[in-house]
């Protein structure tokens, strides 16, 4: 089943044509003029619109630029009985697929609407293949298994909490999750919860009717409705007031709820993402989260991990960022792995990206880039420095050798506070120790 918007100010052709294409088994909406159409592709996206040409007070071809302004490539025929070359050429101009002259066979409507779904699809698929050759998912870059993970949790509808520390990714996992979903289709809306006031955040999820409140001087919709058969992000959820987070609570429950100023339920077919960068659990005992939404939103737990847990993925990061606009040296990229990343997948981009503008060479060096990784806090203390000239006459190879093994009987052979110590991974320091049968 195919979703199908239709536009027809005729009654007797808009019913003929809808039930052409309800036989054929597509899902039809249809509406006699086009502001209600528009109205509704904003929610519901479409995968063919079908929409005539003369109407009010909205014509056929206005309404095909505006859903091509809210769909971009959205396969749309237009129907007309008083068609000319100047308006077809007008109409193709636009993005319409397909011009059709009335009156025309039920039939030909129906094998023009299945090669333009047909052509829809193999746009999105062609879109989507560019967009992963492009590597437009940086925060799953080198993540082993995540990939395969998201896939398995995109196919199904469940609500999921993505946790991660700021910067590590958390939305990009979430756009990744949608964009593999039956969903994809449908919009995906992202919240800010924690940019937003209590009053302003239950007005941006859920709407409010005209004179609700002070200010309300129209009645406007919510994410939960225009979000309609995609995706609602609700980004670091956990800032979310208490007042409200029960009546979030409810629309996950029942899958319903009221604009402010409405005593009107509504539904909404939503599938429900949450990040937070917070641990949800203390936030409960701290009597500032319900216990209850945690268990909700909780469904399918996402752990994203923090860079500095990951430092092996910074050369597909790094190439990624750069795509071609320079290049990393070894020891530019020895230093990335060196440091701590406070700031996470966010922060190599902003450094990535400086050297970008301010490096005139090629080829990014360690020194460029030392004078902005200078500020990553360590969770424990590093080795005392050696004496001046300790290290005088050695290779770095033999420098950072002795270096590991001084740190490795500094900590009592620990490997996760010296690897703490020394800000490397310690997958790197085991490939270390390995590599120089250093820790005995």
């Amino acid at each position: 089943m195919s979703r199908v918007l239709l536009v027809e100010d005729t009654p007797i052709m808009r019913e003929s044509v809808s039930e052409a294409l309800a036989r054929a088994g597509h899902e039809v909406k249809a509406f006699a003029e086009g502001p209600s159409a528009i109205e509704e592709a904003r929610r519901w996206a479409p995968e063919l619109a079908i929409t005539d040409l003369k109407m009010a007070p909205m014509s056929g071809l206005e309404v095909l630029a505006e859903l091509q302004k809210l769909h971009p490539g959205l396969p749309v025929i237009v129907m007309t009985a008083y068609g000319t070359i100047e308006t077809a050429v007008e109409a193709m101009k636009l993005g319409a697929f397909h011009f059709i002259q009335k009156p025309f066979k039920a039939q030909e409507l129906e094998l023009l609407a299945k090669r333009a779904l047909e052509h829809g699809r193999l746009a999105r698929e062609n879109e989507s293949l560019r967009a992963q050759v492009a590597g437009d998912r940086p925060a799953i870059i080198g993540m082993k298994g995540m990939s395969a993970e998201l896939k398995r949790i995109a196919a199904t509808d469940a609500t999921v909490l993505i946790l991660g520390e700021t910067g590590s990714g958390k939305e990009v996992i979430a756009r990744a999750i949608h964009a593999e979903s039956p969903r994809a289709a449908g919009p995906f809306l992202a919240v800010n919860c924690a940019a937003l006031s209590a009053g302003l955040l239950e007005s941006e999820l859920f709407g409010h009717e005209k004179g609700a409140f002070t200010g309300a001087d129209r009645q406007r919709k919510g994410r939960f409705e225009l979000a309609e058969g995609g995706t609602l992000l609700l980004d670091e959820v956990s800032e979310i007031d208490p007042n409200l987070q029960a009546k979030l609570l409810r629309v996950l429950q029942e899958k319903a709820f009221e604009r402010v100023g409405s005593s009107v339920s509504r539904r909404a077919d939503v599938r429900v993402l949450a990040t937070t960068n917070r641990d949800l659990r203390t936030e409960i005992e701290k009597g500032r989260f319900r216990e209850d939404l945690f268990f909700r939103l909780n469904v399918v737990p996402v752990k994203v991990p923090p860079l500095r847990e990951r430092l092996d993925d910074l050369e597909a990061l790094g190439a990624h960022f750069l795509r071609g606009r320079k290049k990393l040296s070894a020891d530019a990229l020895d230093a990335l792995r060196h440091y701590r990343w406070p700031g996470n997948v966010r922060e190599l981009f902003n450094v990535l990206e400086r050297a970008c503008v301010l490096v005139a060479a090629d080829t990014i060096r360690a020194a460029d880039i030392a004078p902005w990784l200078g500020g990553g806090p360590s969770t424990a203390s590093a080795p005392s420095p050696a004496p001046s000239g300790a290290f005088e006459g050695l290779s770095m190879e033999e420098i950072e050798k002795r270096a590991i093994g001084a740190a490795l009987q500094a900590h009592g052979g620990n490997r996760q506070r010296t690897a703490a110590a020394l800000q490397i991974a310690e997958r790197t320091l085991r490939d270390k120790i390995k590599k120089w049968g250093l820790g005995g």
